[in-house]
């Protein structure tokens, strides 16, 4: 998820968001979708800006590529916020704590 500030050009939009597809595929990334969802209200104001344009950006990534994309992120003008969410392949579930039994003591 990727909020860019609502002052912020279109044009400007477009380059955050191929920066951020350069990133990602340069350190062995896949592209998926860019999701744009418009000018919308965040649930609260973030320093004092009260509308942010949305994307969702879906692609996969080793975690190094991640780090990198979310340092750019976090360093590049006109981004509001970002938030990386992994998502799990399907079929697998999340991992479990597996309860072990307690050793007999032996005396």
């Amino acid at each position: 998820m990727l909020l860019i500030e609502p002052e912020v050009a279109e044009e400007r939009h477009t380059e955050i968001i191929e920066r951020t597809k350069a990133t990602v595929t340069d350190a062995g990334g896949t592209w998926h979708a860019v999701d744009p969802w418009g000018k919308r209200k965040p649930a609260y104001e973030i320093n004092h800006i009260t509308d942010a344009f949305y994307y969702v950006l879906t692609f996969d990534a080793p975690a190094a590529a991640l780090e990198e994309a979310t340092r750019v992120l976090r360093i590049t003008d006109g981004v509001l916020r970002f938030m990386a969410v992994a998502k799990m392949a399907s079929g697998s579930s999340a991992p479990s704590a597996e309860k072990t039994e307690p050793a007999e003591a032996t005396a």
